[in-house]
């Protein structure tokens, strides 16, 4: 091109920051002679796919006209990288000084909300939702039953799923699952009978759901029934999450065996989850011989991860096997493998703060121990707001 302008730099640079080659669109981004704010923002999207939050920030930030792609890539890379609490703080910057959410900024506000497991903010977020009219948007529906789900709401979710006047696949999908993370099997099954008669046709990710429900209900028998309909009936090939949830079903049922032999069969080779699955429920069944071969198998494939050997050695204990419990104290300090530290978390005053296992150095762990001494003398929960404690606390 003989002569190139804003535009034509711009859409080059676009086209390798969606091709995912960020280093070649980095290149023509600093030949630009004269950065425009489409540019810029293709950059910050950029920066935020290749995990540097900082530079997309320090980008975004010398933005002097920024508009909604702006707003919406820094809030999304936000979002997408881990730092719900950044994204949520930008919406907040981005409402006051008057610029109205979009269907794409409040996708990204109800997922940081699920992530952080932040209710109040994710109820806020649905007022804008309604009040701005994109209550009948499907992605933003489908975003609204993930975010009551995880936020422990399922009556929300499931309220959210009704109010869609034509729910998709992806919708079905999404309110299986979050039966599945409330444990609601009959549930599941109920909607999967009326997805059936109003003509849906059920995909891989909603028998994986079903599947997982049975697991958490113990349906071992119903099971088997929905793993060898979704085979027969609806032609689907099972992939290895399909047989993963087969095995942690039996394990969890004590049929260790039949576990086994569904490792055995599968067209793929174990990973470190289904044999993770199989070693835990032999911790609580105590079987010794199956116990060490599925940590044998995990280790051969993560030969530094500390849960096998915590697990092996919770087994050993159990069935009073002292020498191999030491044995294995032994190994671990020989390979360098440390065990991980336990965590929780609980929301003070808005935000979410971590706590690792015998760590207090956290400035709020006062506060922290204020409210657990008043949990254990069975004070209401209305009791806290004289501590200024909003709390929600998973231990």
């Amino acid at each position: 091109m003989p002569c190139k302008n804003a535009v034509s730099w711009t859409v080059l640079i676009s086209g390798y920051v969606e091709n995912e080659k960020f280093d070649e669109a980095r290149e023509l981004y600093e030949q630009m002679p004269e950065k425009n704010v489409v540019a810029m923002t293709a950059m910050v999207t950029g920066y935020s796919k290749e995990g540097k939050m900082e530079e997309a920030r320090t980008l975004f930030d010398q933005i002097q006209c920024k508009d909604h792609v702006s707003w919406n890539a820094m809030i999304t890379g936000y979002t997408q990288n881990g730092s719900g609490e950044e994204a949520l703080k930008l919406h907040s910057q981005k409402l006051k000084i008057g610029l109205r959410p979009d269907k794409w900024t409040l996708v990204s506000v109800l997922t940081a909300c699920s992530t952080l497991a932040l209710l109040k903010e994710g109820r806020q977020a649905h007022v804008l939702i309604i009040k701005h009219g994109y209550e009948s948007n499907l992605s933003i529906c489908n975003a609204l039953i993930t975010m009551y789900s995880k936020c422990g709401a399922i009556l929300d979710s499931e309220l959210a799923f009704k109010q869609i006047e034509s729910p998709d696949l992806v919708s079905w999908n999404t309110i299986f699952a979050a039966f599945t993370q409330h444990g609601l099997y009959e549930r599941a099954l109920a909607f999967f009978n009326q997805m059936g008669l109003l003509g849906f046709q059920p995909d891989g990710i909603t028998f994986l759901s079903l599947l997982s429900a049975c697991a958490h209900a113990g349906k071992v028998n119903e099971s088997i029934d929905l793993f060898e309909a979704m085979v027969s009936n609806y032609g689907i090939a099972p992939r290895s999450d399909h047989y993963a949830c087969l095995v942690d079903i039996f394990s969890r049922a004590g049929q260790l065996e039949k576990a086994c032999k569904i490792i055995e069969e599968m067209p793929f080779d174990a990973d470190c989850r289904i044999w993770g699955s199989l070693l835990a429920s032999c911790s609580v069944y105590v079987n010794v011989q199956i116990g060490e071969l599925a940590a044998k198998k995990i280790l051969d494939l993560n030969p530094h991860s500390s849960g096998p050997y915590v697990s092996l050695s919770n087994i050993y204990a159990a069935a009073g096997k002292w020498r191999d419990v030491a044995r294995l104290r032994t190994l671990m300090k020989e390979h360098g493998v440390k065990k991980q530290h336990a965590h929780s978390w609980t929301e003070i005053g808005n935000k979410v703060h971590i706590f690792l296992g015998g760590d207090i150095s956290h400035p709020d762990i006062d506060k922290i121990h204020l409210m657990l001494r008043r949990i254990s003398t069975h004070m209401a929960v209305d009791d806290f707001v004289e501590i200024g404690v909003p709390w929600s606390c998973s231990y």
